[in-house]
């Protein structure tokens, strides 16, 4: 059984492109998540990429895995609840996480 995950991209405040996630990232829908990042960077086309998972209420290794192996291109944007995961992890010394 895949967890629910919605996935949407709108454009940003700054030319740029904002991925936003809702639900939960897991080894169910971490391929999805990882695809949906692929041709977010891709239509980002080097402009400013920010990953919003404020809405995500659980991810885990598996999703972890996809924004480590898009690190170098994404920004994140994250809430106080995966703010120490990403801390932890190491994924705040690859790129850059806004916290609100």
């Amino acid at each position: 059984m895949t967890t629910e995950l919605n996935l949407t991209t709108s454009p940003g405040p700054d030319g740029g492109v904002v991925l936003t996630a809702c639900g939960e990232i897991d080894m169910s829908n971490a391929e999805t998540f990882a695809d949906a990042l692929i041709q977010a960077v891709a239509g980002a086309a080097g402009a400013r990429l920010i990953v919003d998972i404020t809405a995500v209420q659980y991810l885990d290794s598996a999703g972890l895995a996809a924004l480590f192996a898009q690190a170098d291109h994404i920004e994140l944007r994250t809430g106080p609840l995966l703010a120490p995961l990403l801390e932890i992890s190491g994924l705040t010394d690859l790129t850059t996480v806004h916290r609100v």
